[in-house]
């Protein structure tokens, strides 16, 4: 049986289905997982010990067989806990075939396996009775559900069922409650995610502003949640505008609707500001009585506590409609509407709220510009980067003459408006979908600018000297950037699109960027190498076949590859200079050979050698470049600031993967690097020496 499978493809720039073997979506999914992250997290694991010990320990002060029902048992480490603690039998439910086959042998090895029965279906498939999958109804409901968000993965709808069809009246429950907590905030940073700020160029005939069309600057965005490391934004980049309030909570122990509800808060501004973003996370008790507690906040709200670095919860950033100028003192009332599977928030004045009581529910947002759905958040923060737009300006006067004509090939770039704005004849804007057709005709018009930009809906190979009024393109220039792109060399699909144009090219084209190198750099992570870690034991189980399970999917058909992450927002030190690896030309063609290139780099400070970085550097001009990656190493330690609105590619070497422990720290480490033309992927291979 074949699976199909979605994959950016570089040299056409598009999202392709690609028809793989039944087994490569399991071992994607087990690869890329978060289970390892999860296993490593000790405040989780210890609490919900406590928790499950507890909830054992009354029911059986109540003289009742404790009968447990664990919906999402993963690895089956709640149900062995469950068990340890002295239930008498847990029924251990998981959807995933893999992981259920996983967990009936981490189960068995355990010793458990008189004691947990592991079901290998959705929940909602469960039965009950003498023939079913559970002799009766469970009196102890532990569940790990929740996602950033809380209710992301469905935590609802799954508990409405299980308290109508599998537990008892009255049922323990771990946790035993989740309760959600906002606070207001004012960030041109965050607010950046959301909206496009107008763009000022100085040209010659005097200043001209880029402006949002006014369906942009008035759409209330997209509902899904924004969800970061909110301990790495420094509190410089926010303005904390109310304290921190309850704005739900959810008793698991009795019985949940998962039906669409709002909820209501008054909030007094401690300051006054500009209400833009609401910042919110969660805690879950694991008893009745709170006192067995885990919470998700921030460093500012609990600054004493010890932090438990997590990734699989994080804390979330939601945008209001539009931002609100608040005034401290003045109430304003804060509303949070749910559906069975996301949040979305409005803020009101408090008579505006008198006003509209009636009204208690709040649609769910829906983009009615589009750009919300063409680009997502670090893609509005890129391209609010003044830094950045004052690179692309500087290079395009170096290049741009008043008889140019100018190609734009990048997904919704502010590129054509710049070139026309800085005295480009001519500008021609290629659009490779029509998704970005409507949006960017609007943005055109808004600055009107429709008679003077063209947009050639065409792909690259087919561009007709027609489509270029029997003209050759001068200046050619991309920023580049394409929204199928995962890694920072799949960009590189700008290279190909210029390949396919050369015969529309003038022979004395000027190329934007002219040139990219992919760099390098061997770092030690503060957290993230442990969602790729072996655990071996969890709280005194071994769940050794997890680890194999997942080194298994990574070593699938014996390839590695580098993975993305945004890594703003995870901290680490470089252990050696960064260093360029391999050139590709745009002034050129793509060659019909491989692009290979051999080294090894010297590790200058001591530490954990977990991977290597790399990201792409674009040239535009001789002496102005871009980074998608590192920006500067910030002190002696070797600490790292790397570009927020891009993802790096991370490669984890093999000792994280497998858990070698190497006698002496390596002192090299040796590269090999293939940038394979026809396919516009990137293999490599590392030694740690």
């Amino acid at each position: 049986m074949k699976t199909f499978c979605g994959r950016a493809n570089p040299t056409t720039g598009s999202l392709e289905w690609v028809e793989e073997d039944e087994d490569y979506d399991y071992h994607q999914e087990i690869a890329r997982s978060r289970y390892a992250d999860m296993l490593h997290d000790k405040d989780r694991n210890m609490k919900y010990y406590q928790g499950i010990r507890a909830a054992v320990s009354r029911v059986k002060g109540r003289g009742e067989k404790a009968i447990v029902l664990d919906i999402g048992t993963g690895t089956g480490l709640l149900s062995m806990m469950a068990a340890s603690a002295g239930a008498d039998f847990c029924y251990a439910v998981e959807v995933f075939k893999p992981m259920a086959n996983a967990a009936v042998k981490i189960v068995e090895k355990n010793g458990f396996h008189d004691k947990i029965k592991v079901i290998n279906k959705h929940s909602t498939e469960v039965t009950v009775g003498p023939d079913g999958d559970m002799q009766c109804r469970a009196n102890i409901l532990v569940t790990e559900l929740f996602d950033t968000e809380l209710i992301g993965e469905g935590a609802l709808p799954t508990y409405e069922h299980a308290h109508k069809y599998l537990v008892q009246e009255g049922c323990e429950a771990v946790p035993h409650r989740a309760t959600v907590y906002v606070q207001l905030v004012e960030s041109k940073r965050m607010w950046s995610w959301n909206k496009l700020f107008p763009v000022h160029v100085e040209a010659e005939d005097g200043e001209k502003i880029i402006v949002s069309p006014s369906e942009m600057e008035n759409c209330p965005g997209v509902p899904s949640v924004c969800d970061i490391q909110l301990n790495q934004m420094p509190s410089s980049d926010f303005t904390i505008l109310s304290d921190v309030v309850t704005m739900f909570s959810v008793d698991f122990s009795k019985p949940v609707r998962s039906a669409s509800t709002c909820y209501r808060v008054q909030l007094e501004p401690v300051k006054s500001g500009k209400a833009q973003i609401v910042l919110s996370w969660w805690d879950i008790d694991m008893d009745p009585s709170g006192t067995i507690n885990c919470t998700m906040a921030p460093y500012w709200v609990k600054p004493t506590s010890a932090f438990q670095w997590r990734d699989h919860w994080m804390q979330c950033v939601y945008f209001l409609p539009k931002e609100e100028q608040v005034l401290q003192g003045q109430k304003v009332h804060l509303t949070a509407c749910r559906d069975e599977y996301s949040v979305w928030y409005t803020l009101q004045k408090a008579r505006e709220e008198d006003e509209n009581k009636a009204d208690a529910r709040v649609e769910s947002p829906v983009c009615r510009c589009q750009a919300h759905l063409l680009w997502n958040r670090p893609r509005f923060g890129e391209l609010n980067d003044q830094n950045r737009t004052r690179q692309y300006i500087k290079s395009l006067m170096n290049v741009l003459k008043t008889d140019s004509v100018c190609l734009c090939i990048s997904d919704g770039s502010l590129l054509p408006v710049l070139a026309h704005y800085l005295g480009a004849e001519q500008v021609q804007y290629f659009l490779l979908g029509c998704f970005f057709c409507v949006f960017l005709l609007g943005f055109f018009k808004a600055n009107h600018l429709e008679d003077k930009i063209k947009i050639v809906e065409a792909r690259p190979e087919l561009l007709t000297s027609s489509h270029l009024e029997d003209k050759k393109i001068s200046v050619l220039v991309g920023e580049p950037f394409f929204t199928t792109s995962l890694l920072p060399w799949h960009n590189l699909y700008f290279w190909y699109a210029r390949t396919a144009v050369t015969e529309h090219l003038a022979s004395n084209v000027t190329v934007l960027p002219q040139s990219a190198a992919l760099h390098m750099m061997i770092v030690e992570f503060q957290d993230l190498w442990r969602i790729r870690s072996p655990c071996g034991t969890c709280e005194g189980f071994d769940v050794q076949t997890m680890d194999d399970m997942i080194k298994n999917s990574l070593n699938f058909r014996e390839s590695k590859e580098a993975e993305p992450h945004p890594l703003w927002e995870y901290p680490c030190k470089s252990l050696s200079n960064p260093q360029e690896v391999l050139l590709f030309d745009f002034r050129k063609t793509v060659p019909q050979h491989c692009l290979s290139t051999e080294g090894s780099v010297n590790l200058l400070r001591k530490g954990k050698s977990h991977g290597a970085v790399l990201w792409m550097e674009y040239h535009l001009t001789a002496d102005i470049s871009v980074s998608t990656g590192l920006m500067q190493i910030s002190n002696e330690k070797g600490n790292c600031e790397w570009n927020p609105h891009c993802k790096q590619a991370v490669y984890f070497f093999s000792s994280v993967i497998e858990s070698e422990t190497l006698a002496d720290l390596p002192s090299a480490v040796t590269y090999a690097i293939n940038f394979d033309t026809k396919t516009g992927e990137i293999a490599m291979d590392f030694k740690l020496l």
